[in-house]
């Protein structure tokens, strides 16, 4: 039977041996059963009887042989027979016995799930959690979580702190393979607090000593996936991190099957976490006499760890090994230069002179790599080593990997204003065109049509010769279609096809090559099995659905959030410390960085929201004394926010007597014309935040604000997942809808988004008045930056007193009254904020004088602090261009622009400003 004979002829003869008293004897027969019993089962029927006397044996080892092969065989017809005596030896005296029935559950529940489910085996199975034996504890984690694993839906490891508890305590008595089931099932619990995951990778780190290198690596996963729950400030987590360090380098130093597993899977935990081994950096110089995979796989972690302090060191090794015989092992080492230099921007010329070093030695292979990575570090830092291009074009006769000529050809095009004879360097290579790869044909198109581009006049014949070649001789149809593309461009816009071709690159960095922070994220869960070596989630290789769990790490506690950024100042920060217009990441409002990114909670309709600041008064004084000595005026403490779509009746009535005889506050509402947009501006450039470019302005439209985002994505890799959240602000803005980005971003590409804003949110007064901070979240990253929003986007369209001026009202600005005193009009104009306060102004008109004055109430001015300076300074000097058009802003839409201020009228008064014509784009 072991040597591949069929002997199943013996199954009745066999199975009369069962009888028999010898234990030896006994395991041969059972073994023989579980290889023919699926091929004999009407004959295996008759071993029941057998199993279940067996299964009352005295001798606890026969009852664990019987339960044991009872789980292996699998015959339907005899599985019911067996559920009597497994229910016995579930709850056996002897833990050996009950250890090897919580396996037979397993095997049972894969046969017939349901018959395991109605016999309560599962129920029994949970209680074996709290059982006084070690092993048999951790056998009983190992079949639940097998069953769990083919049933994802159900909750079969309901843990609990409790549980937890009774698992780490079995976790110091067990075997190494039990201690390795029980880790892999704390894993898969999510701490509760910070001090619950503390507690628990306290008693998990005695772990990281054990002999076996699998107990090391389940033990390393959950302290990696508890560390996220921990603050960066603890002491606990600096010594965790010393901790952590040594048991992987020790793994280094057994067989090179095993460094090459720990290896995967320390690339892994150095991307997530690389403070862990960055004084560890000699661990991974290669070895004379290590295999090819083991030295690819240190080479790669070298480069990650690399930084300002280890770079001299890293490079000498790197340029020993780019000396090696080892072809693809120097070909790996010529990139790693290339990488550093990119990761590590001090080290770059040192890099490049490195690079021309290599070149110098002719090896064809050598110079080729090299010239591959230099077009890299080209692309990383523009108009900084093109120095080097004379000493790569002597090489050019040597390159024969189209991967290198191709990079080649990249840089003779990118930079042909400053190579002389960059025609005929791109000439030699159009000789053999049909004979070159298709990428080498492509990058020798776009290097051409730049080249035309740059010097039309030179170069006329030769872009006609090479569109000819890819457009009519050619069977490609990517270089086909790209040729009629840059041909139909040059013929009918040569502008947009310098637009086009000669467009800014997109970024390149060292993160190109990181594995994406989503999916690490996963596999840092699946560190020490399969999916850690291979770098791809178990979904990817595992068929079917059994065993596909997707996991994530835990989400990080508010506590821990809250301290990453020390420098942040909490809400309750002075008033005195206000934050500048345009702060760094760093700078921003400590709420900020406590935000929850998800889809932020609707709010209320926007009529509701109207004055529902009362209570924070903005202004300062408020409107009281400009308004009268009646203490209940709009704004006062007392105010009571007006139902939706109504105006209270007694509204005016509590005005005071001041204005009351100007202004009738129940008269019609103004209705919206069109009300000023500014243009678009960059608010967060790809540089700041990974390659992410967002552009936005804010609109009002009928009676609904809007925040119009343009997201761009110039990195090299797509980005998913969109959030916003914006902190606290002076009228409450926050977002009414979460940011929906229905597509993933790819590299390159552009959206347009409408996101409608509320002002329902938190209130703080801001400095200025309508500074805006915004947090932006994606797969990547979060990214902070802050903008100024238009103040006449809060003008709301109930503002009007009486009939208005068309061009002010589109922008909710409206005439009170309009009056002539000593030969000059005078007009007074109203509008009203989204939290209730309202402005008043003057404009004093004189005939045959292009020039006009504002006037203010003095108690007003601290309320427009972001649409009039004081007297005495230039008038709107930022208005224009950064905060868009409010009061000013739809002035100069008629025609006005300011000039200095007014000083000779009105000393002993308000402060007054004069406007002049000024002349608009269209």
């Amino acid at each position: 039977m072991t040597v591949g004979k069929d002997v199943s002829a013996l199954f009745p003869d066999v199975v009369n041996c069962m009888q028999t008293d010898n234990l030896e004897l006994k395991k041969l027969v059972y073994l023989y059963l579980m290889n023919y019993a699926k091929s004999q089962p009407d004959m295996a029927i008759m071993a029941v009887n057998t199993f279940v006397k067996d299964c009352e044996d005295p001798n606890p080892l026969i009852r664990a042989l019987a339960v044991r092969t009872m789980g292996c065989i699998r015959v339907d017809k005899i599985t019911e027979y067996l559920c009597e005596p497994l229910r016995k030896c579930l709850k056996d005296e002897d833990p050996y016995v009950r250890k090897t029935a919580a396996v037979c559950v397993a095997k049972l529940h894969d046969i017939n799930a349901q018959l395991v489910e109605d016999q309560g085996f599962l129920d029994t199975l949970k209680d074996l959690i709290s059982d006084s034996n070690p092993m048999v504890v951790a056998n009983a984690v190992a079949a639940l979580s097998e069953i769990a694993e083919s049933h994802p839906s159900s909750n079969l490891l309901d843990l609990n702190p409790q549980s937890i508890n009774k698992l780490l305590t079995a976790l110091n008595e067990c075997t190494e393979w039990g201690q390795i089931f029980i880790l892999d099932c704390l894993a898969n619990y999510t701490p509760k607090d910070d001090r619950e995951a503390q507690s628990i990778c306290e008693r998990v780190t005695p772990r990281l000593s054990h002999a076996n290198s699998a107990v090391v690596l389940s033990a390393v996963k959950v302290l990696m996936k508890f560390m996220e729950m921990l603050s960066k400030d603890l002491d606990y987590y600096g010594t965790l991190l010393k901790k952590l360090a040594p048991p992987l380098v020790t793994l280094l130093s057994a067989e090179p099957e095993l460094q090459y597993v720990a290896l995967r899977n320390i690339n892994l935990i150095v991307q997530k976490r690389p403070e862990i081994l960055k004084h560890e950096m000699k661990v991974f110089f290669v070895k004379y006499n290590d295999p090819i995979y083991v030295k690819l796989e240190k080479l790669d972690i070298m480069i990650r760890l690399a930084s300002q302090a280890n770079i001299a060191q890293v490079l000498a090794e790197l340029k020993e090994y780019a000396t090696e015989v080892d072809v693809d092992f120097v070909r790996k080492a010529v990139r790693a230069i290339g990488r550093c230099a990119i990761k590590v921007e001090q080290s770059a010329e040192r890099c490049v002179s490195t690079l021309l070093d290599l070149i110098q030695t002719k090896v064809n292979y050598v110079v080729q790599e090299a010239i591959v990575v230099i077009k890299d570090i080209f692309r990383k830092y523009p108009n900084k080593y093109e120095s080097v291009i004379a000493t790569l074009c002597e090489n050019l006769d040597s390159l024969d990997e189209p991967e290198a000529r191709a990079a080649m050809i990249w840089i003779v095009g990118e930079y042909a204003e400053r190579i002389d004879n960059a025609d005929e360097l791109l000439e030699s290579f159009l000789e053999g065109f049909h004979d070159e790869s298709t990428q080498v044909q492509l990058q020798l198109l776009t290097a051409i049509v730049k080249l035309f581009l740059k010097k039309p006049t030179e170069t006329q014949e030769l872009v006609q010769q090479v569109l000819s070649l890819a457009t009519q001789d050619s069977d490609n149809p990517d270089l086909r279609d790209r040729g009629y593309i840059y041909w139909r461009l040059l013929s009918t816009d040569p502008v947009a096809a310098k637009e086009v071709v000669l467009a800014e690159k997109p970024l390149i960095s060292e993160e190109t090559d990181l594995i994406e922070p989503t999916l690490l994220d996963e596999l840092i869960c699946y560190i020490g099995t399969l999916a850690s070596v291979y770098h791809k989630p178990p979904s990817a290789f595992v068929e079917g659905g059994r065993g596909v769990v997707h996991k994530s790490l835990p989400p990080r506690t508010a506590s821990s959030e809250s301290t990453e950024s020390p420098e942040t100042a909490p809400a309750g920060a002075p008033s005195g410390e206000q934050p500048d217009v345009i702060p760094t990441q760093g700078d921003l409002l400590g709420d900020l960085l406590n935000l929850d990114l998800g889809p932020p909670v609707s709010g209320p309709p926007l009529a509701t929201t109207s004055v529902q600041m009362g209570a924070v008064d903005l202004l300062g004084g408020g409107l009281d004394s400009l308004m009268g000595d009646e203490p209940e005026g709009i704004g006062g403490p007392n105010f009571v926010a007006p139902p939706a779509a109504a105006v209270p009746a007694n509204l005016g009535a509590s005005m005071g007597s001041g204005l009351s005889d100007l202004f009738d506050l129940t008269s019609g509402v103004g209705t919206l014309s069109g009300s000023y947009v500014v243009p678009k501006a960059v608010w967060l450039p790809a540089m700041k935040a990974k390659g992410l470019e967002i552009s936005g302005t804010f609109t009002r439209q009928v009676g609904s604000i809007s925040m119009d985002l343009q997201l761009t994505n110039k990195a090299l890799q797509v980005m998913t997942d969109f959030a916003i959240q914006f902190n606290r602000n002076s009228f409450g803005l926050a977002p009414a809808a979460p940011l929906q980005v229905h597509a993933p971003l790819s590299p390159n590409q552009t959206v347009e988004i409408s996101l409608p804003l509320n002002t329902v949110g938190s209130v703080m007064k801001m400095e200025p008045l309508n500074n805006l901070q915004v947090a932006v979240k994606n797969n990547i990253d979060v990214f902070y930056f802050s903008t100024l929003y238009p103040l006449h986007i809060l003008f709301v369209e109930d503002g009007k007193m009486e009939a208005v001026s068309s061009r002010l009202q589109g922008s909710n600005i409206f005439t009170v009254a309009k009056r002539n005193v000593e030969a000059q009009d005078m007009l007074y104009q109203s509008l009203k904020l989204t939290n209730g306060i309202w402005v008043l102004a003057e404009l004093r008109i004189q005939p045959g004088n292009p020039s006009f004055t504002v006037r203010l109430p003095a108690p007003a001015l601290p309320a427009l602090g972001c649409l009039l300076p004081c007297a005495g300074q230039p008038l709107l000097p930022s208005l224009l261009p950064r905060a868009g058009v409010s009061l000013m802003g739809a002035l100069a839409q008629l025609g006005w622009g300011p000039s200095e201020p007014d000083v000779n009228e009105h000393q002993n008064s308000e402060p007054s400003f004069q406007l002049s014509p000024i002349r608009l784009p269209r």
